[in-house]
C-alpha cells in the first residue's frame, strides 16, 4: 500500500499519410479539436494515426530538469518517432504559457498544450479545450476540472532548500528572518504568475499561523523578509544555486532533489519539508484551444497519465496523480514512491476557490509587499 499518500480534497477543504484532398485534412483536424476523449477517435492507433499525420506537437515551459520532464519527453519521442517535438520557452511562467497562446494564435507555432499551476489555469479556462483522458476517474475530484478543461498530473511538496556551508541550518520560517540569512532567502518566480512562488506564500501562510482562505499572513511574512534585508528577488535558476549565488530556496521538494542530485560532489545542499502543516499541490495539464496540431495534443495527454509517464514522474521525485489507482494495480514503482522523503503529519491542497482567491489578494498586495 501507499505509505506517504499526498492528501488531497477533504484536507484542503487534483491511414498515416495526409487525406487525399484538402477538404478532407479540414474534416479531420475539426475532429481532432472538437474531441473530448479517446471515444471521438475511435481507438488508440486511431488517435496515434492522426497525430502521427500531424507530424507535430508544440510543447512551452517544460524545463527539462523539472520533474523529470526530459525523460518524459524522450520517452514519447521515442515511442512516436514521426511526430517532431518542438519545445519552446523552457523557463517560460505558467502565465507567459497563456501570453504565448494568445499571442500566437492561428499561427502553426502556437502551443499545443500546457502545463500550468492552478491559479492561473482557473483564470484562463476558456483558453482550454475539455479532454478526459483515459485514467480520468482514477484523478480525485478535487484535482480535475468537472468538464475537463484542466487536470492535475504531478505534484510535491513546497519544502526549503538550502546551502549548509552558507547558511545554518533552516528548521522553522522564523529562522529565516534572522541576520545570518541576509541577502539570501529566494522564491522561484513572481507568485502571480509563477505556481511554485505561489507555492511558497501559501507555506508561508500555513507556516505563519494563516489559512488557505487568507494568504495575507503568507504576504505579511516575505514582507517582513524583505524589510529585513533577507529576501533575494532574483528568477532562481539551478545554475545560481550550484553557482552559491542563491543560498536559500523555496520550491517543490522534486526540484530540490533535483538540484541536490546535480551538485552532488559539488556543492552542498540539503532540503527540509517544514513540520507541522506541509501545503502541497499538481501542476495541471491542458490542451490549447485552437491547438494547431490538435490530435498531437492529445495523445500527449493520454500519454502524461499512461502508467509509464507516471512512473517517469515518479522517478524525477514528484508524486504522480494516479499513484493510488497505480498502486492498487500493481503498475506503480514502489521502490521509487517509498524512496519519497517523509511528509508532515497534516497537510494542504488548495482548493480552486481558495487558490483563486489567493491569487486576487496576491495581485493586489505582493507587488507593494516586497518593494
Amino acid at each position: 500500500m501507499i505509505r506517504n499518500r499526498m492528501i488531497v480534497g477533504a484536507i484542503a477543504v487534483a491511414s498515416l499519410g495526409l487525406a487525399g484532398c484538402s477538404d478532407s485534412s479540414s474534416t479531420a483536424d475539426s475532429d481532432s479539436a472538437t474531441a473530448t476523449s479517446l471515444a471521438d477517435f475511435g481507438t488508440m492507433a486511431d488517435l496515434e494515426a492522426a497525430a502521427i499525420a500531424e507530424g507535430e506537437l508544440n510543447v512551452i515551459a517544460l524545463p527539462r530538469d523539472w520533474a523529470n520532464y526530459g525523460a518524459v519527453l524522450d520517452a514519447f519521442a521515442a515511442k512516436y518517432p514521426d511526430i517532431s517535438i518542438n519545445e519552446a520557452s523552457p523557463d517560460g511562467s505558467s502565465a507567459e504559457e497563456i501570453k504565448a497562446a494568445q499571442d500566437l494564435e492561428g499561427q502553426s507555432t502556437a502551443p499545443d498544450v500546457f502545463d500550468l499551476g492552478l491559479t492561473v489555469a482557473l483564470a484562463n479556462i476558456d483558453q482550454f479545450a475539455p479532454y478526459k483522458v483515459q485514467g480520468w476517474d482514477d484523478i480525485d475530484d478535487s484535482l480535475k476540472d468537472p468538464n475537463g478543461a484542466y487536470t492535475g498530473d504531478y505534484g510535491g511538496y513546497m519544502a526549503i532548500g538550502y546551502d549548509p556551508d552558507a547558511v545554518p541550518a533552516v528548521t522553522s520560517l522564523d529562522d529565516l528572518l534572522k541576520a545570518d540569512y541576509k541577502g539570501a532567502v529566494a522564491i522561484n518566480g513572481d507568485p502571480t504568475q509563477a505556481g511554485a512562488a505561489f507555492a511558497a506564500v501559501g507555506l508561508a501562510t500555513v507556516q505563519n499561523g494563516g489559512k488557505l482562505d487568507d494568504f495575507q499572513s503568507g504576504i505579511d511574512f516575505f514582507s517582513e523578509l524583505n524589510a529585513s534585508g533577507n529576501f533575494l528577488k532574483v528568477d532562481v535558476t539551478p545554475a545560481l544555486i550550484a553557482s552559491g549565488e542563491v543560498p536559500v530556496d523555496f520550491d517543490w521538494d522534486y526540484l530540490q532533489a533535483a538540484n541536490k542530485k546535480a551538485m552532488e560532489g559539488q556543492r552542498n545542499w540539503e532540503i527540509v519539508i517544514l513540520p507541522g502543516t506541509g501545503y502541497a499541490s499538481y501542476y495541471n495539464q491542458a490542451i490549447n484551444v485552437d491547438a494547431p496540431h490538435p490530435a498531437a495534443a492529445r495523445l500527449w495527454q493520454e500519454f502524461l497519465y499512461s502508467d509509464e509517464a507516471q512512473n517517469l514522474w515518479l522517478e524525477g521525485g514528484a508524486r504522480p496523480v494516479r499513484a493510488e489507482a497505480m498502486d492498487e494495480a500493481g503498475t506503480l514503482n514502489q521502490e521509487l514512491w517509498d524512496a519519497l522523503p517523509a511528509i508532515p503529519e497534516t497537510t494542504v491542497v488548495p482548493s480552486s476557490d481558495q487558490s483563486t482567491a489567493a491569487g486576487e489578494l496576491l495581485g493586489t498586495k505582493w507587488a507593494s509587499a516586497v518593494n
